[in-house]
């Protein structure tokens, strides 16, 4: 829930992170409805890499994990750690597993407390750190934006 330090009071400027908040929301909306899956991976839109509803909670988990982990080197100065693995190019047996309730109830407290994270993680360093230059790297709006796009879900997709 937004407050007012998520806002710049001096330029009304909100807190890039609620739209990690807003695109972990859409993902657990999309995923109330996976608990109708068929078993059958969905064909991700380039055609390439198969979905499935365990697949895309992962790689939504990953994907924070891994850019707020890239905030945190930000911040701090430090050089980030590269991706080896690409996991979206990866389904594991794991991933096809059938997707319940208690999955469901696992990803919403899992997601959302890394949304959150986010959010609180952009409040502490405040907005001015939001569009501070950072080199060659992305500045904390621009990875927030990156990170608003529920694109693992939406290979999914409704399936209601």
């Amino acid at each position: 829930m937004p407050t007012d330090t998520d806002t710049d009071t001096a330029t009304g400027t909100a807190n890039p992170a609620a739209a990690v908040v807003a695109a972990v929301e859409r993902t657990l909306a999309l995923a109330r409805t996976w608990l109708a899956w068929d078993g059958r991976p969905r064909l991700a839109d380039d055609g390439e890499r198969a979905y499935t509803p365990h697949k895309a909670i992962r790689r939504t988990a990953d994907h924070l994990v891994d850019h707020l982990a890239q905030v945190e080197a930000l911040l701090a100065g430090e050089p980030g750690e590269d991706d080896r693995w690409h996991g979206s190019a990866v389904t594991t047996e794991a991933d096809r597993a059938p997707f319940g309730e208690a999955d469901l109830a696992e990803a919403g407290q899992r997601l959302r407390r890394l949304a959150r994270t986010f959010e609180l993680r952009y409040r502490a360093a405040g907005p001015a750190a939001w569009d501070a230059p950072r080199a060659d790297a992305w500045t904390l709006r621009q990875i927030a934006d990156h990170l608003a796009d529920p694109r693992y879900a939406e290979q999914v997709g409704d399936l209601s």
